[in-house]
């Protein structure tokens, strides 16, 4: 099953709206943000670590940070989609970049 932005925008609007504060949405995210920070540590062996699947930590704090990303997004009303298609389009063509994004997706469509 894939998950597009704006499926998870979509959800995480209904599961915050009402009740969540995009202050509160950012110091988790800040707190993942720690999470991963540790995880990487223990990679470079700049701290200890015991048997744990490293990779595995790693992709569930990445999801974290996601999560509270689009959030933030999703009980602001930003289309991300939108925005990040936008974003990558002047930096593409910043940088001289042969492919934007949205080039990308028409050529690699499932």
């Amino acid at each position: 099953m894939k998950i597009t932005i704006d499926t998870l925008l979509a959800y995480l609007s209904d599961r915050y709206s009402g009740w969540a504060t995009e202050q509160s949405m950012f110091m988790k995210l800040v707190e993942e943000m720690g999470e991963v920070a540790e995880v990487l540590n223990k990679r470079a062996g700049r701290k200890a670590s015991d048997d744990t699947d490293l990779q595995e930590e790693l992709g569930l704090e990445l999801a974290d940070m996601l999560h509270y990303i689009i959030a933030i997004a999703a009980i602001n009303n930003i289309d991300l989609e939108r925005i990040i298609i936008e974003k990558d389009r002047a930096a593409s063509a910043k940088y001289n970049h042969e492919v934007n994004l949205e080039e990308f997706m028409s050529t690699h469509q499932e």
